[in-house]
């Protein structure tokens, strides 16, 4: 297993490995599992298309990966990952494992590839679907270059990580005929937004410090530390209160259904209290990177038990959808 602690070679595999962070590839799945989930529940499984959702999975996947160059390039570029100072996992530009001319080589061609893997989405969903590629690809510049240093992340995190993928997830993969916008499934696109934002929580609560003095005044930065950790908690606790009433909502429950939800998700929200309590604890220091690794698998069993919620449980009244025109 390549681990930054092994001898990197300049520009070699391990380093363009280490690069694309493939842990952070959890936030990047866990909406595309929930939008495939809706387009199961909504389409059923005879007319399930399954090249759209292969493609919204490559196109999440190869997105995450351009969006962790970008950011590993200018903040580089900017000083922003000291390697004296940073608390995070390290860095290939800032290491030298990857040179500055190599990594921008390697953000265009990443950007491109996923463009092209994007584009044929546009047979299943429509031309609407370039908009949303195109407005997918500006934010993987936009947010590391200039809405992070505004404190908007976790307003793009809720859209981008939540809204779009899990809406138009859903969007293409639905037979052309089924093809609507559905109430329940954007509120699951909102409830999936604040769980992922938790990582991003906990990566500006580590960083708050070298935040503000680089001049990053991230939401973090500007509510401070107990404000927080409070956050952090009620993200992922109120998302879970938010499923539960959206998946109670329905006229057609039984108590066996709700047995069935409520066990579902009580290894999620049990690990998510945990996780917030270790790291209302440790306040700060490298260690913190624990709990960004513990709250990308607590967001991964959220991610599974709300598409096995969606798909096996008998609460939804897809009567809600709303045709687009």
């Amino acid at each position: 297993m390549i681990t930054e602690n092994n001898n990197i070679t300049t520009n070699s595999l391990a380093a363009w490995i280490l690069a694309a962070r493939p842990k952070t590839l959890t936030g990047a799945m866990v909406p595309v599992m929930i939008g495939t989930a809706w387009a199961w529940r909504l389409g059923g499984g005879e007319d399930f298309r399954v090249l759209p959702a292969v493609l919204c999975f490559l196109f999440a996947f190869l997105m995450q990966i351009d969006s962790n160059f970008i950011n590993d390039y200018f903040d580089c570029i900017k000083g922003n990952d000291n390697r004296t100072t940073r608390l995070g996992p390290k860095r290939a530009c800032s290491e030298g494992w990857i040179t500055l001319p190599a990594m921008r080589l390697g953000l265009v061609i990443t950007s491109v590839v996923a463009c092209f893997v994007g584009f044929p989405l546009i047979f299943f969903g429509g031309w609407e679907m370039i908009v949303v590629g195109g407005v997918c690809v500006l934010f993987a510049f936009l947010y590391t270059t200039y809405f992070s240093y505004l404190g908007l992340g976790d307003v793009l995190v809720l859209v981008f990580f939540g809204i779009i993928p899990v809406v138009f997830t859903t969007y293409a993969i639905l037979p052309n005929h089924s093809q609507a916008l559905c109430l329940q499934v954007i509120m699951s696109g909102v409830i999936c937004g604040c769980v992922i934002d938790t990582l991003l929580v906990v990566n500006n609560y580590r960083d708050r410090e070298n935040d503000k003095r680089d001049g990053k005044i991230t939401l973090i930065v500007r509510i401070g530390e107990g404000r927080a950790e409070r956050l952090y908690l009620a993200l992922g606790l109120v998302a879970y209160l938010q499923l539960l009433l959206l998946l109670f909502s329905g006229e057609t429950g039984s108590l066996l259904t709700f047995l069935f939800l409520f066990i579902l998700f009580i290894p999620y929200s049990f690990l998510h209290y945990n996780t917030a309590m270790r790291m209302k604890k440790i306040k700060r220091g490298k260690e913190l990177n624990t709990i960004l690794a513990q709250t990308a698998r607590n967001m991964l069993l959220y991610g599974i038990a709300t598409s096995d919620g969606v798909m096996d449980s008998d609460m939804y009244n897809v009567s809600l959808r709303v045709r687009l025109l």
